[in-house]
């Protein structure tokens, strides 16, 4: 497989900790990012202003990579965005919720298919979407994020099903409780529920936890494997009495 990788969203928190995670193993990496990236990003990535959700960004980001790289071998759709306000799902606005769909699932979906179609002319790839732990854990105070997140747990699978005679795994990536900028409002949210043993793994998970999961699936090691969930969340989607 081609080393080259887009990392959406790969400026700052668990992109960025991805980002540079596969440039240590020899990827020539591509982030975006709504803003301008960071001298030190500018220096290490191939760095692309684009809005996920816009269509003539995406359109614009696969050309430039193709252009700059030479393609797309591996592509990381981690973008994503909390609701601004923490609403009770009995006052949620419907610009949240289509805000959060525009970005956290049209966005990938339709960057996936255009990638997607770029791989298959190639002949090999790997896609790795970023979800959540909400994908299934209910928070009735951001419904939209959970929604969005469940739907692109499904697209995972509608795209590994449909990419699998052409050879391209697809997989998902659940992170639980991360210590990134999104977290950091309800840092003592977390501090104490992780203290009262919400995750059997004591500690909150950190972008390089996120980046161990993307480097594996990343490898090639997993040939008869697609569609697979990994959840790095210390063990927080287990059951227990």
């Amino acid at each position: 497989m081609l080393k080259t990788a887009l990392v959406t969203g790969g400026s700052r928190g668990i992109g960025r900790g991805i980002a540079e995670r596969l440039l240590s193993e020899g990827y020539r990496v591509a982030i975006t990012s709504r803003s301008e990236a960071d001298e030190d990003a500018r220096e290490r990535f191939l760095c692309i202003r684009a809005d996920n959700s816009i269509t003539e960004d995406r359109e614009r980001c696969v050309e430039t990579c193709i252009r700059e790289m030479g393609g797309i071998g591996l592509l990381v759709n981690n973008a994503g965005v909390a609701p601004n306000v923490r609403a009770d799902l009995l006052d949620m606005s419907e610009g949240s919720m289509r805000r959060l769909i525009e970005i956290n699932l049209m966005g990938p979906f339709f960057l996936t298919q255009a990638v997607a179609r770029h791989m298959i002319s190639r002949g090999d790839g790997t896609i790795i979407n970023i979800t959540s732990c909400s994908a299934y854990a209910v928070s009735t105070n951001r419904g939209e994020y959970c929604i969005s997140k469940a739907a692109l747990a499904m697209a995972t699978q509608l795209y590994a099903v449909r990419l699998a005679e052409y050879g391209i795994p697809v997989y998902e990536i659940r992170p639980g409780i991360i210590a990134t900028d999104m977290t950091s409002g309800v840092k003592e949210k977390y501090d104490r529920l992780i203290a009262g043993g919400v995750t059997p793994i004591k500690r909150w998970g950190t972008p390089s936890d996120v980046a161990d999961a993307v480097s594996v699936l990343a490898g090639g090691k997993l040939p008869f494997c697609t569609g697979d969930v990994l959840n790095v969340d210390g063990g927080f989607h287990l059951t227990r009495l």
